[in-house]
C-alpha cells in the first residue's frame, strides 16, 4: 500500500534540513541535510532543491507518494538585509479635497532596509477627479520607467473602499509585461501611507522571489512531484506558491515561523514558551491557548500592514563561544563556533585534542579580540573552541542530540579550566549562567507583556542546540521544560505539518453581524482556493474596537482532517491527574465537568488567601484535554455550561449578560469558547453579544441539534 508523505524543508543559517513525515501517523519517515546555499547564484533556493533530491533518494520516496511539499525561506529576509530589491515606481491617486494629502502620503521616499541598504522609489501622482484612462496609466508607467523604476505600485486614497482604479492600473502595467501590485490587494486597512509602504516593499521583492520560486517549482516538477508546492508564511501558516508570487512580503519571517508551527502541530504545545536553539542564536516565541502571539511587521524600523509571529531572537545558541580576560569569563556570544570557523571538542576524537594551547581570536572584522579558542597538536592557528554545548555536556545536561565522548571532553575541559583556576563544573556553570541570563530577560519580557502565569509556563526546546540551553535556563527560572522529539529537525517538521492559512484584516467601525460573517466567508474562500479541505477549515475572528478593525484568520489542512491515525486514549484517572497538575491542584480537587466525543473539560477549585489569610477568594481553573492527554485550552477561572447544540445560543446569551462587567467605559463582555465534537471554537475576540451569537449559529449549522456542546465563559482580566 502506497504511503502518503509530506515533505518539509527548512532553510537555516547553516544547514537546510528536509524531512519526510507520514501524513496519517504524523511520524518521521526520514531526514536529509545539506549546507545552506547563501552564495549560490540561485540563493538559498538551490539548497532547498538539493535537500529535496537527497531526501527522495535516501528515503526511497516515490514522487507519487508525496501528498504535500512545503519549504520555509530566508530569501525575502536576505533580499531586504542585502538590499537585493528592485526600484519601485509608485502611481499615487486621489481626487478632491483629499488629493493633496494623497499625493503626499503615496510619495514614499527611499527606504533604508538595513544600514547602507536602500530601497529606491520614484513617484508620480494622477488626479482621479476625471475617469482614469489607459493613456494616462501608460504615460505614468513610461515616465517612471525612464526614471529607473523596475516594478510598480498603484495606491489610491480610500482604495480599499473602491479598488477599480488600482485594479485598472496594475492590469495595464501587467499587460505591458511588467510586475505590479496594488496597495489594496496587500492590505485592506485604512492608513494610506503605511498601506502604500507595505505595497512598495512587497513589489520590491517580486523579481527576486519570482525568479527563485520559478526555479524551485521547476525542479519539483522535474522530480515527478505534481502536488502543490507550499511556502511557509511569517504568521505560522503555509500558502501556495502562486500566492507567494503575489504577496512575497508574507514570507519575511518564515524561518522562525516554521519552528512555532512544529511546536503546535508536532510537539502539541498549547501553552508555553518555545525556544528554537540553533548554533548561533535562539528564536523565542509564546504559545497561548493553542495560538502563537502575533505582532505587526517592521522592516528597517518602518511599520507595515503585515502580521507576523512575535518571535524574538537572542544571540545565544548551542555553539556560542565564551569571551575572556585574564583568568575570568566575561561574556558568552554572540559569535559561535560556526561563525569563527572553529570546531566543537564534543565531536572530536581524543587524538585530535593533543597538546592544547589557549588563544584569543577575533571571529569577524570589528569584533573584539577576546573570544576563546584552542590550538592543538602542532597547529599554529586554533581549530577548536569551548562552546555552550561543551559546557552542557560537562554538566550532563545533553541526553540526545549533541552528546560528547565523556573521556575526550573531560580531558580537554580539565586542561582548559586549569587556565582559569576553576573546576569543570564551575567553569561550565559560569558559561551557562551568562548565556541563560540573556534568554531569561526575553522570557520575562514576554511574561509581562502577555500577562502570562509564570507558575504555569513550560519551556519547550527545539533545534539542534536545545539541550545546550533549555535545561539550564529552565532550572534557573524554576520552570518545567521538555525537549521536543526530533528537535534537530523540528522546523522542517513544522513546515511539513503547516496549515494553509490566510488573514483578512479590514478597517471597520461598529461591524454588524453581516460584516462579521462576510469577512469570515472571505477568509474561508481564500484558503479553499489555496487547497485547504473544506471540512478542515477553522476561522478565528477578532474585533479590535480601539483600532476599528476586524481580523479573520482562516486555517485548514491540505487534506481531509490531518490525522486518521490510531489514537492511544488515556484512561480517565490519568487525564484527571494531568489536569490537576496543570491547575496546581490535587486529583481529589479536580473533576470532569463536561465532555464531547473527543474532548473533556476538567475543573479544579482553589482558594487563594491574601493579607495573612484575612481575605480569600475562590478561583476555578479549567483545562480542556483531548483523549491523548494533550491540554488544548487553559482558563484561569471559568463557568461551564453544557447544552444540546439546538439550545446553546439562547443559553449562551443569558450567560454573556450575566458575566458582562460594567464600568465607566461601558460593558466588558466575557471571553467565550465553545467545545463541540473535537473542535474548540474561539469567540473571545468578538466585541458584542450579537456578533458572538451570529458567528456561533454559523459555526454550529453542520452539527446535529441533539449533539452535546459546552460553553466556557470567562471574565476578562
Amino acid at each position: 500500500m502506497s504511503r502518503k508523505i509530506k515533505i518539509g524543508i527548512d532553510v537555516g543559517g547553516t544547514f537546510t534540513h528536509a524531512v519526510a513525515v507520514d501524513a496519517e501517523s504524523l511520524t518521521l519517515v526520514g531526514k536529509a541535510m545539506v549546507p545552506t546555499t547563501h552564495t549560490a547564484a540561485e540563493g538559498v533556493a538551490a539548497g532547498v532543491v538539493q535537500s529535496m533530491h537527497k531526501l527522495l533518494a535516501e528515503c526511497r520516496i516515490g514522487a507519487d507518494e508525496v501528498v504535500l511539499i512545503a519549504h520555509s525561506t530566508t530569501q525575502a529576509t536576505n533580499a531586504l538585509l542585502e538590499g537585493d530589491v528592485a526600484t519601485v515606481g509608485i502611481i499615487g491617486m486621489g481626487k478632491g479635497a483629499e488629493g493633496a494629502v494623497a499625493k503626499r502620503q503615496t510619495n514614499i521616499d527611499h527606504l533604508e532596509l538595513a544600514p547602507g541598504k536602500l530601497l529606491k522609489t520614484h513617484h508620480l501622482f494622477i488626479d482621479t477627479k476625471s475617469p482614469l484612462s489607459e493613456e494616462a496609466i501608460k504615460h505614468a508607467m513610461t515616465e517612471l520607467q525612464n526614471r529607473g523604476a523596475e516594478v510598480f505600485v498603484a495606491s489610491e486614497a480610500f482604495g480599499i473602499d473602491n479598488i477599480l482604479n488600482e485594479r485598472k492600473v496594475i492590469e495595464v502595467i501587467r499587460d505591458a509585461g511588467h510586475l505590479a501590485t496594488s496597495a489594496s490587494e496587500i492590505s485592506q486597512l485604512y492608513g494610506l501611507k503605511v498601506r502604500t509602504r507595505t505595497a512598495v516593499i512587497n513589489a520590491s521583492m517580486m523579481p527576486k522571489m519570482l525568479e527563485t520560486a520559478n526555479m524551485t517549482e521547476k525542479a519539483v516538477r522535474e522530480s515527478g512531484i505534481t502536488v502543490p508546492l507550499m511556502i511557509m508564511r511569517s504568521d505560522g501558516g503555509i500558502m501556495d506558491i502562486n500566492e507567494m508570487r503575489r504577496r512575497p512580503i508574507l514570507t519575511m519571517l518564515s524561518g522562525p515561523a516554521a519552528g512555532v508551527a512544529a511546536a503546535l502541530m508536532y510537539a502539541k504545545v498549547s501553552d508555553g514558551v518555545f525556544l528554537e536553539v540553533g548554533g548561533t542564536s535562539t528564536d523565542i516565541s509564546v504559545i497561548k491557548n493553542g495560538r502563537p502571539t502575533i505582532r505587526s511587521g517592521e522592516v528597517g524600523g518602518h511599520r507595515l500592514y503585515v502580521r507576523t509571529l512575535d518571535v524574538r531572537t537572542v544571540g545565544i545558541g548551542g555553539g556560542s563561544m565564551p569571551r575572556f580576560k585574564g583568568h575570568r569569563i566575561t561574556d558568552v556570544g554572540p559569535r559561535s563556533a560556526h561563525i569563527a570557523g572553529l570546531r566543537y571538542p564534543s565531536f572530536a576524537g581524543a587524538a585530535e585534542l593533543e597538546n592544547p594551547r589557549l588563544h584569543s581570536v577575533q571571529p569577524k572584522k570589528d569584533d573584539p579580540y577576546d573570544y576563546l579558542a584552542i590550538a592543538v597538536r602542532d597547529d599554529s592557528q586554533p581549530t577548536f573552541t569551548f562552546t555552550t554545548t561543551e559546557a552542557a555536556n560537562a554538566l550532563g545536561l545533553i541526553k540526545k542530540y549533541g552528546t560528547a565522548d565523556a573521556a575526550t571532553l573531560n580531558k580537554i575541559a580539565t586542561w582548559l579550566v586549569a587556565q582559569f583556576n576553576m573546576t569543570v563544573q564551575k567553569f561550565s556553570e559560569r558559561m551557562l549562567e551568562i548565556a541563560s541570563h540573556k534568554i531569561i530577560d526575553v522570557v520575562k519580557n514576554f511574561v509581562a507583556e502577555y500577562k502570562l502565569d509564570e507558575k504555569q509556563l513550560t519551556l519547550v526546546g527545539g533545534g539542534g542546540g536545545a539541550e545546550a540551553i533549555v535545561p539550564f535556563t529552565a532550572s534557573k527560572m524554576n520552570m518545567g521544560f521538555f525537549i521536543a522529539e526530533d528537535a534537530e529537525v523540528i522546523s522542517a517538521i513544522g513546515v511539513a505539518l503547516g496549515m494553509i492559512q490566510d488573514t483578512i484584516e479590514r478597517s471597520m467601525m461598529n461591524p454588524s453581524e453581516a460584516d462579521i460573517l462576510n469577512i469570515r466567508s472571505e477568509a474561508m474562500q481564500s484558503v479553499l482556493r489555496m487547497g485547504a479541505a473544506a471540512d478542515s477549515i477553522d476561522v478565528r475572528i477578532e474585533v479590535d474596537t480601539k483600532r476599528q478593525r476586524v481580523i479573520a484568520t482562516a486555517s485548514g489542512s491540505p487534506e481531509l482532517r490531518q490525522r486518521a491515525a490510531k489514537i492511544v486514549a488515556l484512561p480517565s484517572d490519568q487525564l484527571t491527574s494531568i489536569a490537576a497538575r496543570s491547575c496546581g491542584a490535587v486529583d481529589g480537587e479536580t473533576r470532569c465537568v463536561g465532555e464531547t466525543e473527543f474532548l473533556k473539560v476538567y475543573q479544579a477549585e482553589r482558594v487563594e488567601r491574601r493579607l495573612f489569610g484575612v481575605l480569600k477568594s475562590t478561583r476555578r481553573p479549567l483545562r480542556v484535554i483531548d483523549r491523548e492527554g494533550v491540554i488544548r485550552l487553559k482558563l484561569a477561572d471559568a463557568f461551564v455550561h453544557s447544552s444540546p447544540v439546538l439550545n446553546l445560543p439562547s443559553g449562551l446569551a443569558r450567560l454573556i449578560d450575566e458575566f458582562t462587567m460594567y464600568g465607566d467605559a461601558g460593558g466588558l463582555q466575557p471571553d467565550v469558547f465553545i467545545i463541540v465534537s473535537g473542535r474548540i471554537i474561539d469567540l473571545s475576540g468578538l466585541a458584542g453579544k450579537e456578533q458572538v451569537l451570529a458567528l456561533l449559529r454559523t459555526e454550529l449549522q453542520n452539527y446535529s441539534g441533539s449533539e452535546n456542546a459546552i460553553a466556557l465563559v470567562s471574565k476578562k482580566e
